[in-house]
């Protein structure tokens, strides 16, 4: 008995966030990402089999999961199953894109020039040559602003192109992004001069 009441609280719980989420309320977003975290990225990684491309998945889900919160309506089914059907359909978007850069002839074309020109880029690169310490700093980011960083720097959307999409205002979009940046580049070279004094 309570296993059925338990599935529904949870249920009413999801369905409550999605509400906050659709009136703008990012602390919603989080919550509602660490409640869904482990069923979506479960589901997404046993479909594009590589972990790196399954977090990057996983942020455009959540992503689109605050774009179109406004559209959920509980009445034609759960949030969990909006939810996952919403990752099955990036995921395997994100097999097929993968699957055109192996076989273009210049795959750099496909991935255009925006992670290029931006000019935070190469610090960060500089000082993130250890993957997990670069994905331990954006675990420390929020989660809209983490999303927004992963469509600019791993999709490599414009700022405009990602107002477009989330529906946001172009100077909330270039603040988060800007905000994360700094906070990327304290953690990365905290981390960095951690490890040469550590050598």
């Amino acid at each position: 008995m309570s296993e059925p009441a338990t599935r529904t609280s949870d249920q009413n719980e999801l369905d409550r966030l999605i509400e906050r989420m659709a009136a703008g309320d990012e602390q919603a977003l989080g919550e509602f990402y660490d409640l869904t975290l482990a069923r979506v990225h479960g589901l997404v990684l046993r479909i594009v089999g590589e972990a790196m491309l399954a977090e990057e998945v996983v942020e455009d889900v959540f992503f689109a999961a605050w774009q179109q919160a406004s559209r959920f309506d509980p009445a034609r089914g759960r949030p969990l199953g909006w939810l996952l059907v919403m990752a099955r359909s990036r995921a395997l978007d994100a097999l097929r894109r993968r699957d055109d850069a192996i076989c273009h002839p210049e795959p750099a074309e496909i991935a255009g020039d925006a992670l290029v020109n931006a000019a935070d880029v190469p610090e960060l690169l500089a000082v993130a040559q250890d993957h997990q310490r670069l994905h331990e700093a954006l675990l420390q980011l929020g989660a809209l602003p983490r999303q927004l960083v992963a469509l600019a720097f791993f999709r490599g959307l414009s700022h405009e192109e990602i107002a477009r999409q989330s529906s946001l205002p172009l100077g909330t979009v270039k603040s988060h992004i800007r905000r994360a940046l700094s906070s990327l580049r304290t953690a990365l070279l905290a981390g960095a001069q951690g490890s040469a004094r550590a050598s």
